[in-house]
């Protein structure tokens, strides 16, 4: 379970519901917040909008994407780098053939694919090429479901607006009552409200974490990639992890070769 997901979305809840109650002075205010019609026009129509963007199963996928920011996702860039300078000390003793063992014990597929196709004896190229082909294939997916939350943001505040425009329609077609005036300007606002709230309390921060998720992804698989063409090309253990240790900040570098996988000279 990822916490910082979790809490940030309840704290975000949290204050709109403590300015709502600091501001009317009981609890009981927040009923004024609550309006079915605004909500309707407001979420079904941005989530009906949506939907005309995408094809139904792009549009399923993109709400069951909301659960992936709750997720703790694994990107232990240190052990990945550990375990190839591992995989290379073995190619450098016993072998490039010596690898379809230890690829057997790997949990990670993508490794897993890459070194069964160098045992193989394929092209160092083709290697590359089909991981990457592999590798943007994965990343239009999560892109997919990136696109859906900033769709579905932008659509938010829009519908919200069709929603106000419509109260403020309704409120100016009877003015006779001066007294209605404030409260049905007031629900016609609501709509604003409930858009602004599914745009930047739903779907930015959704589609934020599955886009730093995503580049995380990304980061870890171009760190597969080069340290396994590198396995291929028999260079020096020690060149590897230095190689690969570029990709970490500079904090994480020294922290990364005190751990395990000490390359062999």
């Amino acid at each position: 379970m990822d916490l910082a997901s979790l809490i940030g979305f309840f704290m975000c809840l949290g204050m709109v519901l403590f300015g709502i109650i600091s501001s009317t002075g009981s609890i009981s205010g927040i009923s004024s917040y609550i309006d079915p019609a605004s909500a309707i026009i407001t979420f079904g129509g941005a989530f009906a909008a949506t939907m005309c963007m995408n094809t139904m199963g792009n549009f399923v996928g993109g709400l069951k994407s909301l659960l992936l920011i709750f997720k703790s996702p694994v990107f232990d860039v240190k052990g990945i780098i550990t375990k190839i300078i591992d995989l290379s000390n073995v190619a450098r003793k016993d072998g490039l053939l010596a690898l379809e063992e230890a690829a057997n014990e790997l949990d990670d597929a993508f490794m897993k694919k890459g070194i069964l196709l160098i045992v193989d004896g394929t092209d160092p190229d083709l290697v590359r090429g089909i991981l990457e082909t592999e590798m943007v294939a994965c990343e239009d997916r999560h892109k997919s479901n990136i696109q859906f939350w900033e769709d579905l943001g932008g659509m938010g505040p829009a519908w919200g607006m069709i929603g106000t425009l419509i109260g403020l329609i309704n409120m100016l077609n009877d003015l006779s009552d001066i007294n209605a005036v404030g409260p049905n300007m007031a629900v016609a606002l609501i709509t604003t409200l409930y858009g602004s709230m599914l745009a930047n309390w739903i779907c930015a921060p959704v589609g934020a974490k599955l886009k730093n998720n995503n580049n995380n992804e990304m980061m870890v698989k171009n760190i597969v990639i080069e340290g396994l063409l590198s396995i291929q090309a028999g260079e020096n253990p020690r060149v590897i992890e230095e190689k690969l240790k570029s990709f970490l900040a500079p904090a994480d570098r020294a922290a990364a070769s005190d751990e395990g996988g000490e390359a062999d000279g």
